[in-house]
């Protein structure tokens, strides 16, 4: 325990506007060598002159630039991704529940496919790395994401087997809502986990107490509420939205204790972690679904009559999210992560648009707006002494401008005098 406390360091984990449980493999070998190198260049800075670090300086600005605009476009690239991803398993588990109404089975079957995570992860580590490893050697090295002596019974069943449970709460109330509400409000509400992850980090983890975070909580709130009212409040849409919100708060309290717990995950520590909740799922919860069936609590019917292609469809959509969610932060900024449910809202309300009846009144419009102030989560922590600096710099910029004017001006003066008096001469 006191090896994983020390990495969510003073219970800062949440400083970053969204909480990421992945990072970058060696990013903090990066870090040493930045500053190594930026010793060097004020050594060599020194004894080297001028022009040569004005030469250094464009050319490292250059690069940067590029560095940035790479990642804006694979942020692009991946915000695209995500939106279609996690729209079309919204449509798509619609779609299935009118042929298969098993939404647990469904549940324990999209979560088996989290089995595939190592094995992809282990294709793309021989691919990659020059210094290839067993799977056996690769398999123990992650391993110790979890302490010292590794994976045990004891570590299973105290830290792994409770964010399993929360991931299978999420996915099925989820689903659970799906059979309520229409996806439009779905996907919308669902957005609200960032706030209630805010809530929680500043409760759990200490994090730094934020007014305009503070507001895009309440706003959240507000934004449920009035969903529900844009209903009337019946019985079938508060069960609904109460089960959407339910799977937000699951959500989000995985990704705080799994802060608080375990810290951040290297990328074949995450897929090793996502491997075994997949695993765990098909060896000790693969009952519940013979008792469901057998209950005729959920109606499966016989192997032949199940869709296939609906359930392999949905189980791979939601995979393919978890994908880009878990590791796109290698390729793009963690801010562009956050904005894929959020764009998905519009596409599932064209889909709702001209698939079924929905009454898009202005209640419910301005109640997904609401919701979209969440979006105040992702500024900064230091928005406000940001936009103080960059007022400050433009009114110095506009200052000696005026005064270079008058400067020019006098220095013209004085140059048509010399001029004058050399032709006197």
């Amino acid at each position: 325990m006191k090896k994983h406390s020390a990495r969510v360091a003073p219970l800062s984990a949440c400083n970053s506007p969204v909480l990421t449980l992945t990072k970058v493999e060696g990013e903090d070998r990066a870090r040493e060598n930045a500053v190594g190198t930026t010793e060097s260049q004020s050594a060599g800075g020194a004894a080297g002159t001028e022009v040569g670090s004005s030469r250094r300086r464009l050319h490292c600005c250059i690069r940067v630039t590029t560095v940035q605009v790479r990642k804006a476009l694979w942020g692009v690239a991946m915000v695209m991704c995500m939106c279609s991803s996690w729209a079309g398993f919204t449509q798509l588990a619609k779609l299935t529940f009118k042929k298969f109404d098993a939404p647990f089975t469904l549940t324990w079957f999209a979560t088996t496919w989290n089995c595939l995570f190592f094995p992809l992860y282990y294709i793309g580590h021989l691919c990659k790395n020059p210094e290839r490893q067993s799977p056996r050697q690769r398999f123990r090295e992650c391993c110790r994401f979890f302490g010292d002596d590794g994976l045990t019974p004891r570590v299973f069943f105290t830290k792994v087997a409770p964010f399993g449970l929360l991931w299978i709460l999420t996915n099925y109330l989820y689903l659970q809502a799906l059979r309520k509400i229409n996806t439009t409000d779905a996907s919308a509400l669902f957005c609200c986990n960032k706030a209630f992850v805010f809530l929680l980090s500043w409760i759990v983890l200490r994090d730094r107490f934020m007014g305009v975070r503070i507001v895009a909580a309440i706003l959240a709130i507000a934004g449920i509420v009035m969903m529900t009212y844009a209903d009337g409040f019946h019985s079938h849409s508060v069960i609904g939205i109460t089960f959407v919100v339910a799977s937000a708060s699951m959500s989000a309290l995985y990704k705080v204790l799994f802060k608080m717990v375990l810290g951040s995950a290297k990328f074949g520590e995450a897929a090793l972690f996502l491997s075994i909740v997949g695993s765990a799922n098909f060896v000790f919860i693969s009952f519940v679904p013979i008792i469901l069936y057998f209950t005729h609590v959920e109606h499966i019917g016989s192997p032949e009559d199940i869709p296939w292609a609906f359930l392999c469809g949905v189980a791979g959509l939601l995979f393919a999210f978890n994908i880009l969610v878990n590791f796109g932060i290698a390729i793009t900024y963690p801010t562009l992560i956050s904005l894929g449910i959020v764009l998905s809202v519009p596409v599932n309300a064209m889909v709702d648009l001209y698939t079924c009846d929905i009454d898009f009144n202005t209640v419910r419009l301005i109640a997904v707006f609401i919701i979209w102030g969440f979006l105040m989560l992702l500024l900064p922590e230091d928005w406000d002494q940001c936009i103080i600096q960059l007022s400050t710099k433009l009114r110095k910029r506009d200052e000696p401008a005026e005064g270079s004017g008058e400067a020019g001006a006098t220095t013209s003066l004085n140059w048509r005098g010399r001029a004058r008096t050399s032709m006197t001469f």
